[in-house]
């Protein structure tokens, strides 16, 4: 299990327990998180599930693949540290991840 703590972009916090081997956009879901759409089901198909990764993370989330790249084509307001939350799997390295989320998806 890893914490990952979910900030709207209002400032809100959601902090969850994630269970190792979901991705963060599958751990927002299940608990309900404000602001994570996912409308293709984690397909990587779509951009309704970006978030930005606090820069003391960015490195342990790895970087982004060229079909992530591509959805971001759809995002708003897409920043150096902008990710798709369905392409984050969570791992024990990942206890106390902190994302942002915009404040719209795409």
């Amino acid at each position: 299990m890893a914490k990952i703590t979910y900030i709207e972009h209002d400032g809100t916090e959601h902090v969850v327990e994630a269970e190792t081997g979901l991705t963060v956009m599958e751990a927002a879901i299940r608990n309900m998180v404000p602001g994570i759409d996912a409308d293709c089901g984690g397909a990587c198909a779509c951009a309704t599930c970006h978030v930005y990764v606090d820069e003391a993370w960015t490195e342990k989330t790895g970087e982004r693949a060229s079909m992530e790249d591509s959805m971001l084509d759809f995002a708003t307001d897409v920043q150096d540290n902008s990710r798709l939350s369905c392409q984050i799997k969570i791992s024990d390295a990942l206890d106390g991840l902190v994302v942002r989320l915009p404040e719209e998806q795409g």
